[in-house]
């Protein structure tokens, strides 16, 4: 809304919200200073602006208020004896240190404005309706709790400034209200520090991991014990399942892509179980010599839930003329990439809390051209250094893996294995690393 807008729009507010009223703010529609006096004071009704002359529209709102008087800032006396001879006045003095400071509670509106124009002027219109201001600037997904509270309950919210593309789903995710298990809508930003701790494996058995040595409710409850010591730095930490969706085979299959799609219906229970325990899931794809994305459409239903996020594990995406256990298979930016642009496009049309992208990699070699990964807002987009073995061959492989200068644009995970690691690091040891390991899974 320009300046030159203010006039006629503070007319028809007053004329919606007020049948009459007992004192009137009156300022100039430019007088960013007299309108923030007025507002600070608090009149009781409404503030009407005046553009550059009291035209017929604004003295007819004034008489029809009917106010017992008329508070003005910002004008000459001569100008408001000449002007408002029929109403009782009081010309109060300037204030240019004045501020209004919105009330609290949740409004019926909420105005979305870049900061650059009056605010003053908009929270002060906006205040006889019920509508507050609110300044955008950067993701509104890591406001303050109490700020999207306002949002989200707010039955109706209007941008007064242009705005790029991002602040449209941004806002949907809001309004929507679902967020992150334990919080937020970010999943590593926006206020405070997340650490996801997992157990990983497959439902039907151990043999893949500890994740299936036990039931999902029984999974609940031991991962209470895994996720122990790993809030040490003050990090939130939140329980994970990151289920084996798809496994590397050894023989082609009947579609011959050396892997084994698990049932929807076999994951089901543990995601739902997950979802009633807030906690996150991982689905985590072995795709074999088919693609990354194919696999994952197929386990789309549950992509489209706030709490499930997906991982990558390169060294089962093999070339035509590999097999499991002979080669370390590898996968190239681009295809990461695929997925990237198909997982953040459910984000937009679910209106999701930002979700968590897994790339495991132990070697180099298993991500090419891993500068050019994707990291859009919709994602959350991590590097998990998964090898196994001596403890100090893990150390060399976070070390190679975490110091190139493309690093920095991911967020890092590592992985603990109870039985192949020589030791298994404690807890204290994993928050030792640098960078922030904000995923850690035990296999």
């Amino acid at each position: 809304m320009s300046t030159t807008e203010f006039a006629p729009a503070s007319v028809e507010i007053s004329q919606a919200a007020y049948e009459c009223a007992h004192e009137v703010g009156l300022a100039l529609a430019r007088d960013h200073a007299a309108i923030s006096t007025l507002a600070a004071r608090g009149i009781q009704g409404p503030l009407l602006l005046v553009d550059s002359w009291f035209d017929p529209t604004l003295m007819d709102e004034l008489r029809r208020l009917a106010p017992q008087r008329v508070v003005a800032a910002g004008f000459a006396e001569q100008v408001l004896e000449t002007s408002l001879a029929e109403f009782n006045f009081l010309l109060v003095p300037v204030d240019e240190q004045a501020t209004y400071v919105p009330r609290g509670g949740t409004d019926s509106r909420v105005w979305l404005v870049d900061g650059r124009g009056p605010v003053a002027t908009l929270a002060a219109l906006g205040r006889p309706i019920g509508a507050s201001v609110i300044v955008v600037n950067g993701d509104l997904r890591a406001y303050p709790t109490d700020t999207r509270k306002m949002i989200y309950g707010a039955a109706q919210v209007e941008a007064f400034s242009e705005f790029g593309d991002d602040l449209a789903w941004q806002l949907a995710v809001v309004r929507r209200g679902d967020e992150i298990p334990g919080g937020g809508l970010l999943m590593f930003d926006g206020g405070f520090d997340r650490r996801l701790v997992a157990m990983y494996g497959h439902p039907t058995g151990s043999a893949l991991g500890v994740l299936g040595e036990q039931g999902a409710e029984e999974g609940v409850e031991r991962l209470q014990s895994i996720i122990q010591g790993y809030d040490a730095d003050g990090s939130v930490v939140l329980p994970t399942f990151e289920i084996i969706a798809t496994i590397a085979s050894a023989s082609a299959g009947s579609d011959g892509d050396y892997s084994a799609e698990t049932a929807r219906d076999v994951l089901r229970p543990w995601i739902e179980t997950a979802a009633a325990n807030d906690m996150y899931v991982v689905l985590d794809l072995q795709p074999g010599r088919t693609d990354f994305l194919t696999q994952a459409k197929y386990y789309e239903e549950f992509l489209r839930l706030p709490n499930v996020g997906l991982a990558l594990d390169p060294e089962w995406r093999l070339k035509p003329d590999q097999v499991h256990l002979r080669q370390i298979g590898s996968v190239d930016a681009s295809e990461v990439n695929r997925v990237v642009e198909w997982l953040a496009g459910i984000v937009r049309e679910e209106a999701l809390p930002q979700k968590l992208l897994i790339v495991h990699q132990f070697q180099p070699s298993m991500i090419t051209n891993r500068e050019l990964i994707q990291t859009p807002p919709e994602l959350a987009v991590l590097i998990q250094m998964d090898g196994q073995g001596p403890i100090n061959t893990k150390y060399g492989s976070w070390s190679r893996l975490t110091r190139p200068p493309d690093a920095s644009q991911f967020h890092w995970g590592w992985k603990n294995f109870y039985d192949e690691d020589i030791p298994t690091p404690t807890a204290e040891e994993v928050l030792a690393l640098t960078p922030y390991p904000a995923f850690v899974s035990y296999q």
